[in-house]
């Protein structure tokens, strides 16, 4: 597995919320980091580099701009990403039924949260070693079976085709060593998650590497929570 002290990972939208604070926690636990944010500005994710003593290196890229994902993946040829982590994701307003969501906000949402995600993991799953994790941001709320009070119908939908696309991946590369992982990190207090959700970024994402920890070296693909528990598909 991994020694902490020379492994990478890949965090592929950090530029706030959970993809920040994972960036921060690996970067507590000694790993470098490679992260990404969108466009040009400033983010937190800049200030956080500028105190990580060169750990952290700050990239960019659109993932639903194919040409930035080829031309990230060209500047990142011959390294070595020890985990490879997909958080990037949008939200439509949850109390929405899919009768009242607007055609192209659906289209961008499920761009957004299924194919992309999976187009960034086919480009950059080559950089990562027999001994390493894919992993992409799931949810909860991407359990079909799991779906019993209804709400957030078009982001359900947009995890459950992550979910679905990454299984088609993990059965495509059957018999590959590596850990796959579906990650659940519970409701979490973010700007998307709202001020009502049951935890905070500091009880879901340390538990959320725990978990990430706990798969390297452990073959297949498994959808989990952040306390490790299994998700039901």
């Amino acid at each position: 597995m991994p020694n902490p002290d020379n492994s990478t990972a890949l965090i592929v939208g950090a530029s706030r919320g959970l993809g920040l604070a994972l960036a921060a926690e690996y970067l507590h636990r000694g790993w470098r980091v490679i992260a990404t944010v969108r466009g040009s500005g400033r983010t937190r994710l800049h200030e956080l580099a500028a105190s990580a003593g060169g750990r952290l290196e700050v990239e960019t890229v659109d993932i639903n701009i194919r040409d930035e994902v080829a031309r990230l993946r060209a500047r990142l040829h011959g390294r070595t990403i020890d985990l490879l982590f997909v958080n990037a994701g949008i939200a439509i307003d949850p109390g929405q039924s899919i009768n009242d969501v607007g055609t192209d906000a659906f289209v961008r949402m499920m761009v957004t949260n299924a194919l992309s995600p999976m187009r960034v993991i086919e480009a950059f799953e080559s950089l990562v070693p027999a001994t390493g994790t894919i992993a992409a941001m799931s949810s909860d709320l991407g359990s079909v079976s799991a779906n019993t009070d209804g709400g957030w119908e078009a982001y359900r939908a947009s995890k459950a085709a992550l979910n679905t696309l990454m299984r088609s991946f993990a059965a495509r590369h059957a018999g590959d060593p590596r850990a796959l992982v579906l990650m659940a990190p519970g409701w979490v207090r973010t700007d998307m998650g709202g001020p009502d959700a049951e935890l905070t970024i500091e009880e879901s994402i340390p538990r959320v590497v725990d978990t990430l920890s706990a798969q390297a070296g452990h073959a297949g693909l498994r959808y989990l929570d952040y306390r490790g528990q299994t998700v039901p598909w």
